[in-house]
C-alpha cells in the first residue's frame, strides 16, 4: 500500500503534518476529514529511506505489548465514561498512544467509524492486536449499551492475563539462564580443555578410560563434522517449525506441555485460572454460554484444552449442561467440575466461577514458587554432573600417568 505525506489544518487553525498509508489520495483526504482535519497538501511518498523502511517493517512485525494494550483500554474507558464523542475520543487516543503500530491502528479505526462502521467491526479488523475475546466484549458492551462497565471487566481480564504470563515467564527465566550456561560450559570444556589434555594422553600410550574416550570422540565429531552437525540442527529446527504450523503438530505440542514434569501442572493451573476468570466475566456481561465456549476455545492458549470446549459445545446444544460433559475431560479437575455443577444447580454460576478463579490464582502462585524452589537443587545437580563428568575424564588418565612415571 503506498504512503502519502500530508499537511492539514486542525480545529484550532494549527498546521498538522504526517504520513498515512492508503490506496489513493481521495482515501487519505477521507481519513483526514474523518479526524476533523482539513487537508491542504497530499503527496505520494516516492522515495523511502532504507532506515525508515526497516523501521516500518519492524513496527509491523513487533507485536503490541500487553501493557500498552491495557493502557489503551483504560484510556478508552475513561474518556468514554466522560461522554467524549467517539471520533474525538479516538483522535485523542491516537495522540496519547506511544506504540507506533497501535497509533496507526487507532487512526484506521477512526476512519472506519467515520464511514459508518460499528465499534465492534472497527476493532475486529485488527485480529492480530485485538483478540476474539476483546472484540466479543466490545460487541457485548455495544449491544447492551453498557460499554464502560464491560470495559471495566475487560481490563480486569487483560491485567489477570498479564499477571499469569508474567508469573509463568518469571518461573521459566531462571532455568533458561542456567540451561544456557550449562550448554556454554559443556562447549567450552569440550572444545578447549579436553583437546589440550587428549594430546598428552595419546602420546603417553595410556589406555584411556571410557569417559575420556567419549569426550575425545565428541571433540573429534565437533571438529570434523561440525557442518553436518549444524545441518542436522537446522533441518530438525525447520521440521519442528513446520510441524508446529500444522493442527496435529500444535495439538501434540500442547498435549506434551501439559504432561511435562513440574511444568505441566503449572500450565494446567494457568489454563484453569484463565478459563474461570474469562468465563465469569463473559457470563456477567450477558454473553450466551455457547458463544462463551467459542470465545474460550480461541483464548485458552492450549489446543488440547480447546478441543474439550469444541466437544462441550456439541453437548451443550443437546441440553446436557456444562458440568456433566466436563466430567469426561482429562484436564478439568474434580473441584472445577463440582463447583460448576453447584453453580448451575443453584443459579449462581458466576459466583462459583469467581471462586474457582481465586482458588487457581492462589494455586498458580504456590505452584510457581514450588517450581522455582524445586529447580534450584535439580540445576545444581545437573551442573555438578557435567563438571564432574569432565573432571573425571581428565583426572582419571592423569592418575594413571602419575603411576606410570613412578
Amino acid at each position: 500500500m503506498p504512503t502519502y505525506t500530508y499537511q492539514a489544518i486542525n480545529e484550532n487553525g494549527g498546521i498538522v503534518k504526517g504520513t498515512i498509508e492508503a490506496d489513493t489520495q481521495e482515501a487519505v483526504a477521507a481519513i483526514l476529514s474523518g479526524n476533523n482535519l482539513i487537508p491542504s497538501r497530499i503527496r505520494l511518498q516516492t522515495a523511502v529511506k532504507s532506515s525508515a523502511l526497516m523501521t516500518s517493517i519492524g513496527q509491523r512485525l513487533r507485536p503490541v505489548r500487553m501493557i500498552d494494550l491495557i493502557t489503551f483500554t483504560k484510556q478508552f474507558k475513561t474518556m468514554l465514561k466522560a461522554g467524549i464523542p467517539m471520533l474525538v475520543l479516538l483522535q485523542s487516543l491516537e495522540a496519547q498512544t506511544e506504540d507506533p503500530r497501535l497509533k496507526k491502528i487507532v487512526l484506521t479505526m477512526s476512519h472506519d467509524i467515520s464511514q459508518g462502521s460499528t465499534l465492534h467491526d472497527a476493532f475486529s479488523r485488527h485480529p492480530d492486536v485485538f483478540s476474539t475475546l476483546y472484540c466479543s466484549m466490545i460487541r457485548a458492551g455495544e449491544t447492551s449499551g453498557a460499554l464502560p462497565e464491560v470495559l471495566d471487566r475487560l481490563i480486569y481480564i487483560l491485567e489477570h492475563e498479564h499477571k499469569i504470563r508474567t508469573d509463568v515467564r518469571s518461573a521459566l527465566q531462571y532455568p533458561m539462564i542456567v540451561g544456557i550456561l550449562l550448554a556454554v560450559s559443556f562447549f567450552v570444556l569440550l572444545t578447549y580443555v579436553i583437546p589440550k589434555f587428549s594430546t598428552i594422553f595419546q602420546r603417553s600410550g595410556l589406555k584411556l578410560p571410557l569417559l575420556t574416550q567419549i569426550c575425545i570422540q565428541f571433540y573429534n565429531f565437533m571438529v570434523h563434522y561440525w557442518l553436518i552437525f549444524i545441518a542436522i540442527v537446522l533441518i530438525a529446527g525447520i521440521a519442528v517449525s513446520y510441524l508446529l504450523r500444522t493442527e496435529a503438530g500444535r495439538m501434540a505440542a500442547d498435549r506434551a506441555k501439559l504432561m511435562l514434569p513440574l511444568l505441566g501442572k503449572l500450565f494446567q493451573k494457568a489454563a484453569m485460572a484463565r478459563f474461570a476468570s474469562i468465563f465469569s466475566i463473559l457470563q456477567s456481561s450477558g454473553v450466551a454460554v455457547l458463544e462463551s465456549m467459542r470465545i474460550l476455545s480461541g483464548t485458552i492458549n492450549n489446543r488440547a484444552i480447546a478441543a474439550e470446549f469444541d466437544q462441550l459445545m456439541g453437548q451443550l446444544e443437546e441440553g446436557r449442561g456444562i458440568a456433566e460433559p466436563l466430567r469426561q475431560s482429562k484436564f478439568f479437575s474434580p473441584i472445577v467440575v463440582n463447583m460448576i455443577a453447584i453453580g448451575e444447580e443453584s443459579g449462581h454460576l458466576e459466583e462459583m466461577l469467581n471462586d474457582i478463579a481465586a482458588h487457581y490464582d492462589w494455586e498458580l502462585s504456590y505452584a510457581v514458587k514450588r517450581f522455582s524452589d524445586s529447580l534450584g537443587p535439580i540445576l545444581i545437580v545437573g551442573m555438578a554432573a557435567i563438571i564432574g563428568f569432565f573432571a573425571l575424564a581428565i583426572y582419571m588418565p592423569m592418575w594413571d600417568l602419575t603411576k606410570m612415571v613412578k
